[in-house]
Formats: structure tokens, C-alpha cells, sequence
């Protein structure tokens, strides 16, 4: 069965990729973008098949009002898709409020919007997935990501707690965590930037450097290896709760795994000594 599809920031990158690649296999989507008029193309290739929408995902409103006309035009929603989304760079120290809240805005509140107005059809015919865009950045951090890793842990925990929650109606739930994908930068800042410090300083210039070096070593994915990829995963009576896509980061997260294991192992006496007295609290419980 063909199946419908609503999928944020469609107009480049994977979720231009994941809009053809539904598109070209006969399923119906309703695609969003800041700009609708970037989809024109799509609608002239695929005519009535796909709905362009314009809608800016930190605007609450207008994902309510996309998300529920595009159930009403195409009558059922089957796969959401939350892919909008962009990466700012900088140090803690540089950053400012804004850029610290338009990358929330965007990257955690935009999927928590879209994921509220969509819920409400997909409890009703029981039946539905969702996929969450995070990234291996979601699991890992590294120097000059902080606000990106903050919005994308809290995606992480987010759709987790949701996975749980919605199960029983029938909604399946997956987060994709993608590696590098050669894919337009869009929204993407200047990585140089030093934000509100009046001076830049040598121990970030050199962070970015090593940040630059480290990117431009990662294998660059296929976005259309991707969409096609998630094609399959949206087809599964049992899909997975993560997936990573890509192999670049793989060795990095387990790496990272296994050192917070270690940690948390080694300092179980400290642990132990900060929940107070073990002796007196098994016997309290036991009384």
C-alpha cells in the first residue's frame, strides 16, 4: 500500500532526497519548506501527488495549520518526518542568546510542534511513524558544538520518552542519526564567526581549525543512499527505535560509549557515598 508522508525542510539536502525517493515510488507527500515556491519543481514532475507547504517550523501556528491541511487534502497521514533542522558552531563563551535560541527554536521545538499537531490523526486511525532527523551529534559532543549538541540530546531524549508514550496506539517511532551527508549547507552559519566576543582568541581559531580538519576527513554519505535507506525502514512491521546512517562516526560513539561506562564504573564508591548511609537505608526498606 502507498503510503503518505508529511516531511519538514524539504526543498534540499535529505529531505529533498527522502521527498523524491517517496514520491518516485508511487506514495503521496506533503512537503514543507520556509519558501514553498522551491518545491515547484516537484510539482511539476509529480503533479497532485505532492502538497508544497510553506511553513517555517519555529511558527507553532502554521505547523498546526500545515500538518491538518495536509491530513484533510490527502485524508490519512502515514509517515512524519522531521528533518528540519541546521547546525551552529561556535564556542559556549561566544555564542549569543539568539543564536543559542534560534538553534532550540528550530532543531527542538520545531520537531515537538510538528510531532503535537500530528499525534491527535494518528491516535485517531490508529496507525502511523514517525521519524525524528538527529544526528550522530546527538550522541556525541565535541569542542565549538555546544547549542547544536543541546538541541539535538534533547531531541534524542525527547522522541525516546515518545516512543514509549505512543506505542500502544499503534504509532512507531524512529530517530535517524546521520553522519556527513554530502548535502547543501542551507541555513548553516559561518563557522568563523566568533558571535558577541569583541576579539577572537587563538584556542577557538585553533578548535575550528581542528573541527574544519575533522569534517573534511568524515566520508561524505549519498543523500539518495539515505532516502532510500529510510524507505526501507518506514516499510518495517518492527522498526528500529535508532539507526545510525552513515559509518564515519560509528567508532567515535562507540569509543565514547565505553568511556562513560568505564567512568561511571570506576567512581562507584563516590556514588555509593553520596546516597549517605546504604546500610541504614536496606534496613529501613526491609522494616
Amino acid at each position: 500500500m502507498s503510503k503518505t508522508w508529511f516531511v519538514t525542510g524539504s526543498s534540499r539536502g535529505l529531505g529533498r532526497n527522502f521527498v523524491e525517493a517517496a514520491l518516485s515510488r508511487g506514495d503521496k507527500v506533503a512537503a514543507t519548506a520556509r519558501n514553498a515556491a522551491d518545491l515547484a519543481d516537484l510539482v511539476a514532475t509529480h503533479g497532485d501527488a505532492v502538497l508544497p507547504l510553506d511553513v517555517d517550523v519555529t511558527d507553532k501556528a502554521a505547523v498546526f495549520e500545515g500538518v491538518t491541511r495536509a491530513n484533510e487534502h490527502f485524508g490519512r497521514l502515514d509517515v512524519i518526518v522531521n528533518n528540519a533542522g541546521y547546525a551552529q558552531v561556535g564556542a559556549i563563551e561566544e555564542l549569543t542568546e539568539r543564536e543559542l535560541r534560534d538553534q532550540v527554536e528550530t532543531n527542538l521545538f520545531g520537531a515537538v510542534w510538528v510531532v503535537q499537531a500530528a499525534l491527535p490523526h494518528l491516535r485517531a486511525q490508529g496507525s502511523g511513524h514517525i521519524v525524528q532527523l538527529s544526528s550522530a551529534a546527538g550522541l556525541i559532543a565535541m569542542p565549538l558544538g555546544g547549542a547544536y549538541h543541546m538541541s539535538k540530546w534533547a531531541v534524542e531524549g525527547f522522541t525516546e520518552a515518545l516512543a514509549q508514550e505512543v506505542a500502544e496506539f499503534g504509532i512507531k517511532v524512529t530517530v535517524i542519526e546521520p553522519g556527513g551527508f554530502a548535502t547543501r549547507n542551507g541555513k548553516n552559519p559561518d563557522p568563523l564567526a566568533n558571535g558577541h566576543l569583541a576579539e577572537t582568541s587563538p584556542v577557538y581559531d585553533g578548535l575550528r581549525r581542528r573541527l574544519a580538519g575533522l569534517v573534511a576527513n568524515q566520508p561524505a554519505g549519498d543523500p539518495a543512499a539515505a532516502a532510500r535507506a529510510l524507505l526501507k525502514i518506514v516499510d518495517l512491521d518492527h522498526p528500529p527505535l535508532r539507526v545510525l546512517f552513515g559509518q564515519g562516526f560509528y567508532p567515535l560513539i562507540k569509543q565514547a560509549y565505553a568511556a562513560r561506562l568505564k567512568t561511571w564504573e570506576d567512581w562507584q564508591d563516590l556514588s555509593a557515598e553520596a546516597h549517605g548511609n546504604l546500610a541504614a537505608d536496606a534496613t529501613t526498606a526491609r522494616s
